[in-house]
């Protein structure tokens, strides 16, 4: 008994050791994966090819001092409105974001920022608040800050909206703040289609140049157009800098004054707009086109048009300080 005993304790003793680590394995776990980032994440799924990231668009800071060598001054602006109709309908909301940028086109930082609401005399209509968010409990009371407001615009080299032909006459109903400053649309002066994008609307260039944002406020509006300005080309050139180039040039509107009733659909299909005279033009078939673009469009009207060689339409020439007037 005594010699099988100590057969057996030799033996549980040589495989003590096996079983301790075969103990100590079985109460290991697994190693956590090491952690990854959100954006380490969100290009792990781009390059899957199986989805596309929107990244939340950030507002830049406001610098402390200006960088040297960007001397000009630019303020993004966005007005909210309770309609369309400058005459009859009210801003609610001013949302302003200065910039500084060089005689190219590059921008420098953001110097300034205003955002602000007023309190409209009627009502704002619940279409309105459905589209902005903003209420009338929001606005009771608000006034805009025309000081503060002013000290943006004031030293402003150019002023830039998203449909500045919506929101120059709104603004300038509002406030002679605005009057003889120069204005430049980033709808109608950036060619978005050779830039790769197939619309226009904010939303949507902030979308397909992979960001979301708060849209429809007018404050956060004008930081996400600020990025989409900022955005390089494959040419390296900017839209801010070709927007810019734009508003240096001249433009020239043509009105074809009592031109033939029955031509009003061929000026229409060649993207002339009627005026009926209620917005102080003259009441007739008008057209905006480059210098470049003056002769064949003069040579269209005689030859298509008026049929009369002799035909010598009013053309007036448009800067910055006049363009997307009343």
């Amino acid at each position: 008994m005594s010699v099988h005993r100590d057969s057996q304790l030799d033996m549980f003793a040589k495989a003590a050791p096996a079983i301790a680590e075969a103990r100590s394995l079985s109460r290991r776990r697994p190693s956590p994966p090491a952690a990854r980032s959100d954006e380490d994440m969100a290009r792990a799924l781009e390059e899957s090819g199986n989805y596309r990231i929107l990244r939340k668009l950030a507002a830049r800071p406001v610098a402390a001092a200006r960088q040297p060598g960007f001397p000009r001054l630019g303020v993004i602006l966005d007005t909210e409105t309770t309609g369309l109709n400058h005459r009859s309908d009210e801003i609610i909301e001013i949302g302003a974001v200065a910039f500084t940028f060089d005689d190219t086109g590059a921008i420098g930082d953001v110097v300034g920022i205003y955002g602000g609401l007023q309190q409209p005399s009627r009502p704002i209509p619940a279409d309105i608040t459905k589209l902005t968010g903003i209420t009338d409990g929001m606005v009771e009371g608000q006034v805009i800050d025309i000081r503060s407001l002013s000290a943006l615009i004031e030293p402003a080299d150019l002023i830039i909206a998203h449909n500045a032909g919506f929101d120059r006459p709104f603004c300038e109903a509002f406030t002679p703040l605005f009057a003889g400053k120069a204005w430049a649309c980033s709808v109608s002066e950036i060619d978005w289609s050779a830039r790769g994008f197939e619309g226009t609307k904010l939303g949507y260039l902030v979308g397909q140049a992979g960001y979301f944002h708060e849209g429809h406020r007018a404050v956060d509006d004008c930081h996400a157009l600020l990025e989409i300005l900022d955005r390089q080309h494959r040419d390296g050139d900017s839209a801010f800098a070709e927007l810019y180039r734009a508003s240096q040039r001249s433009r020239i509107r043509i009105f074809a004054e009592h031109s033939p009733f029955e031509m009003k659909d061929h000026l229409k299909a060649r993207g002339y707009r009627w005026s009926d005279g209620s917005d102080g033009r003259m009441k007739s078939w008008w057209i905006e086109v480059g210098e470049e673009d003056l002769g064949d469009e003069l040579s269209y009207l005689r030859s298509e048009i008026y049929r009369w060689k002799e035909a010598d339409p009013l053309i007036v020439r448009l800067t910055a300080f006049d363009r997307f007037k009343l």
